[in-house]
């Protein structure tokens, strides 16, 4: 059946469009967009009031799936992506087993078609086991369908084998996404090292431990003259060193997430294990810097890093819970909140971060609204108020620290392939 989707203000800055537009979608694909369009038979949405982007699009979450099924698998996980407004996600290799063969890639895209409610691009394997020894045949996850490889949840420490792995990926044209850690650095600590974790009685983790990763990737890759982007961007100094780096001709792009603009170290007080993420909530001069770096295009994409972990995980001693946070229910309203109501990015901007710059980074055909593509599309209100509540996500893991938050924006529809997955809000 034909849907027209009438009256929406569209934001689409691939295609240029910034207006009052309606869409016609037929056979999962969108087929006209112009005003007062002629419709005759069909489904009518009227959209008054609202604004009709491009489909999410999620460069960096985890679907826990195969291997780790109790804290989310990829039917529950899109679930919460859709809910979130996303269309396409990419999932990261930290499964069991890992994501580094053509076999476990092939069984993540079937699953999705089989049981998921939005895209599902798998991402492979850096090494082989994520051990950091010996590269995964990167050409073979790429054949597979793969769209970009990463070691994400650990860093690749040895500086040879990333050398190699922007040298290989770059032959099949493929994006590297480097998690950057120095372990000699960070130490096994727990949170930011600084006040807080001075306070709290808690081993450290310095922003040298990122900072210096950076510092090394950015050479790799100007040495190679390979592409490399750099993942949940978290410090100042990060910031400055993508930003001068970019400026001398460098390849690299990089992504932050919703918890490093909104939240400081300080959310961690009392414990909070809810906050407790790799790499760690910063300083306010961190955040301040992460902001500065989204506003001047520093940094390309805003991705959720979605980490879900089941309750026993997190209800333990700080010094032992798992890393991470759910994301996909909260990123948009977070974004909405806390930069396109302050002023920070306009919604155009927003589009680019999150719809545009991700396909692009991935290679997708995704991130705009033309006709003779896929019909995915979000629409949303940006003045409605929600309260963040955990216990309604869709998600099997309800570890968000947002819970009880007053933030702007309702996501009304989520349209995959011309098919509605979200209806006035509700999950079809």
């Amino acid at each position: 059946m034909k849907t027209l989707i009438k009256g929406g203000f569209v934001i689409d800055p691939k295609s240029g469009k910034n207006g009052l537009f309606d869409i016609i979608i037929d056979k999962g694909k969108i087929v006209e967009i112009g005003n007062d369009l002629e419709f005759t038979t069909g489904d009518i949405v009227d959209v008054t009031g609202k604004y009709v982007i491009p489909g999410l699009v999620d460069a960096h979450c985890h679907l826990r799936e195969p291997g780790f099924e109790y804290k989310e698998d990829i039917e529950t996980g899109t679930q919460s992506a859709a809910v979130g407004g996303f269309t396409s996600i990419a999932c990261m290799p930290n499964t069991n087993p890992v994501i580094d063969n053509e076999s476990v890639v092939k069984y993540i895209i079937n699953r999705a078609k089989q049981d998921g409610f939005v895209n599902v691009y798998p991402i492979g394997s850096i090494t082989k086991g994520q051990a950091g020894e010996e590269l995964s045949e990167i050409g073979e996850l790429k054949f597979a369908g793969a769209v970009a490889v990463s070691d994400d949840g650990k860093p690749v420490m040895k500086a040879s084998i990333m050398k190699k792995a922007l040298q290989y990926a770059s032959m099949f044209d493929i994006t590297v996404i480097s998690h950057c850690e120095d372990l000699d650095i960070a130490e096994d600590g727990y949170m930011n090292e600084g006040y807080q974790s001075t306070v709290m009685g808690l081993k450290g983790i310095p922003s040298a431990a990122e900072e210096v990763m950076v510092a090394r990737d950015l050479i790799l890759a100007e040495y190679t003259n390979a592409p490399i982007h750099i993942a949940h961007v978290s410090t100042e100094l990060s910031v400055d060193l993508i930003r001068n780096a970019k400026k001398r001709g460098v390849k690299v792009t990089c992504e932050t997430c919703p918890h490093y603009f909104v939240l400081t170290e300080d959310a961690c007080e009392g414990f909070n294990t809810l906050a407790k993420v790799n790499p760690p909530l910063r300083t306010q001069k961190d955040v301040d810097a992460i902001i500065e770096g989204l506003k001047d295009g520093t940094i390309d994409i805003i991705a959720t890093d979605h980490a879900p972990h089941h309750i026993d995980e997190k209800n333990v001693e700080f010094a032992s819970a798992a890393n991470g946070m759910v994301g996909f229910e909260t990123a948009l309203p977070l974004v909405i909140t806390y930069l396109y109501k302050t002023g920070v990015l306009t919604l155009e901007q927003i589009v680019e971060k999150m719809c545009v710059n991700p396909s692009k980074i991935l290679g997708l055909n995704k991130g705009s609204l033309e006709v003779g593509k896929a019909a995915d599309i979000t629409i949303i209100d940006v003045d409605e108020d929600i309260i963040v509540d955990t216990a309604k996500f869709k998600s099997k893991s309800k570890n968000s620290p947002f819970n009880g938050y007053k933030l702007k924006g309702a996501i009304y529809y989520t349209i995959v392939n011309g098919k509605f997955i979200v209806r006035e809000k509700v999950l079809l």
